[in-house]
């Protein structure tokens, strides 16, 4: 078992994410072990996203508050509100962020390695708002 306390965590609490995200996006690691499983608290400002990514062993969104958006390649956007729970089973090409006029706050455990594909096309996103 491991306990990790706010001030044992050994990475900047919060950072602005900008190379794999279109528009503003901050990020608190909140684990990122050896074993491959990475916790994310991930703050999106409206229309905010990230780029087009899998993981190798998939990834659990949990929202916490706001609204938000996702997709997957070849599917019309869904929207996300406080409480979802979503899998993205591994492999599978997907991107989120926040709705067009709100706000995104979600946790994100992220299992294995990221890979990060280019941008989501103002066309991707805009399927459902």
């Amino acid at each position: 078992m491991e306990i990790i306390k706010p001030g044992n965590r050994g990475a900047v609490p919060t950072e602005q994410r900008t190379a794999t995200f279109t528009g503003v996006v901050y990020g608190d690691s909140l684990r990122s072990g050896a074993d491959g499983v990475a916790v994310t608290s991930v703050f999106f400002a409206p229309g905010a996203r990230t780029y087009w990514h899998s993981h190798a062993n998939g990834q659990l969104l949990h929202v916490l508050s706001g609204s938000g958006l996702i997709g997957t390649e070849g599917g019309t956007p869904q929207p996300l509100a406080p409480g979802d729970l979503v899998w993205a089973p591994p492999g599978e090409l997907h991107w989120h962020g926040g709705a067009p006029g709100s706000m995104l706050l979600h946790l994100a455990v992220s299992l294995g390695t990221t890979s990060w594909q280019g941008p989501v096309s103002d066309e991707d996103y805009g399927g459902t708002q």
